[in-house]
């Protein structure tokens, strides 16, 4: 006998592992040529477009995040179900682990993570909502006559109370603060949510409407209201962004989507009231929406602005500031009907604030903000705020 085959007898385990190892590699094989495994190079397994894409894209998403084929990787809510229903504690990132849509448990942490684009609610998996939501008419009619409110109230029985609405048949993907600087403009409130209310829930969004009114008869500061509004917001949940809309302005087209945009969006680019134009290129008033990160990374609004103008140009070089840009949705889309009102008295030193607002970008504005909540009522149609405002503290 030869020495190999005594050294092969005389240590049979090193023969299993051989055999262990063919099984192996043949399992692999056949995995391979039955197309199991992507073998493309990493890049090509995701869209080029995962960092930057075009916002009136159906595959755009806010944060920019990887994108499996036609799906968007999205940061889901982490459940821990229970036997009889199912609590939502807090976000959790799906990652490259459901890229087979299967449900994974963490027995560390004894939360359930749901599969790539389902979300679980009251122990049943519900779909995402579409991309493109499947309701949208285009074009609309501005209704300027509404009914009384408490008629107005029954009628959209779709909104929940605090001016919170939902799609009942799918999860959708933007949590959206709607916030109204305010005062003195209840018919123009009335007919904003007569109108609005049903647009929002046509696009699937689940948001909150809160109306923010300043107390008194001061100077109004409108970027301060913004800024009190979304720090408002977030004690109630996390919102994924924020749209700053002014009272008198109603979209003529709900393809205009209140989402939740992948860079600051300019949303009324084209108002009855300039001849749908945009009067210039920086132009940020209006209504406009910012992710909650990006609105906290300018530091919000500056809260310098004391009387009518100012400050959304102040934004504007916020945004430009920090390497942001500013989006917009074509002008035949994001149209708007002003409701006409008495002109503002504007703010004689608004030129003067705006020209030293780079000095003041990381200061003024989330981080010197200074306000009283006096009273807060959750109506059928939004959450109303009424806050007094105090100034900003000068530098002795």
């Amino acid at each position: 006998m030869s020495n190999a085959t005594k050294v092969t007898l005389s240590n049979p385990s090193r023969l299993y592992k051989a055999l262990a190892c063919l099984v192996l590699a043949l399992i692999a094989l056949q995995y391979i040529l039955s197309g199991g495994l992507d073998t493309r190079p990493i890049e090509g397994l995701f869209s080029t477009n995962g960092t930057r894409y075009p916002e009136h894209s159906p595959r755009h998403h806010q944060r920019g995040l990887i994108i499996y084929g036609a799906e968007t990787v999205q940061t889901y809510p982490t459940v821990i179900v229970n036997h009889t229903s199912t609590t939502i504690v807090s976000p959790l990132v799906v990652g490259l682990h459901d890229v087979n849509n299967a449900t994974k448990f963490d027995t560390n942490t004894t939360k359930f993570i749901p599969p790539l684009n389902k979300i679980i609610f009251n122990s049943t998996l519900q779909q995402r909502c579409p991309l493109i939501p499947p309701n949208l008419v285009g074009p609309l009619a501005i209704l300027k006559n509404p009914p009384e409110m408490s008629v107005l109230e029954t009628r959209l029985k779709d909104v929940n109370q605090g001016g919170r609405g939902n799609p009942k048949n799918c999860a959708s993907r933007h949590r959206v603060a709607i916030i109204i600087p305010y005062r003195n403009r209840y018919e123009h409130l009335v007919t904003f949510l007569y109108n609005l209310h049903p647009v929002l829930l046509r696009q699937q969004i689940d948001y909150q409407i809160f109306v923010v009114e300043q107390e008194g008869t001061g100077q109004f500061n409108r970027a301060m209201l913004m800024n009190v509004g979304s720090v408002e917001a977030l004690k109630e949940r996390q919102f994924d962004c924020f749209i700053f809309h002014d009272v008198d302005l109603l979209p003529e087209d709900d393809r205009n989507l209140y989402t939740c945009p992948e860079q600051p969006r300019h949303m009324s680019v084209a108002v009855d009231k300039f001849r749908y134009r945009l009067p210039y290129a920086d132009l940020f008033g209006g209504v406009s929406a910012m992710s909650r990160e990006h609105f906290q990374m300018v530091n919000g609004f500056s809260n310098a602005f004391w009387g009518w103008g100012g400050e959304d140009d102040d934004m504007a070089n916020r945004i430009k500031a920090r390497g942001l840009y500013i989006s917009r949705y074509p002008a035949n889309i994001a149209r708007y009907k002003m409701l006409s009102h008495q002109k503002e008295k504007a703010n004689p030193k608004r030129y003067e604030v705006l020209r030293s607002g780079e000095k003041r970008f990381t200061t003024d504005g989330l981080k010197n903000l200074r306000y009283e909540l006096i009273d807060k009522k959750k109506f059928k149609l939004y959450t109303w705020l009424l806050v007094r405002l105090a100034p900003m503290k000068k530098k002795s």
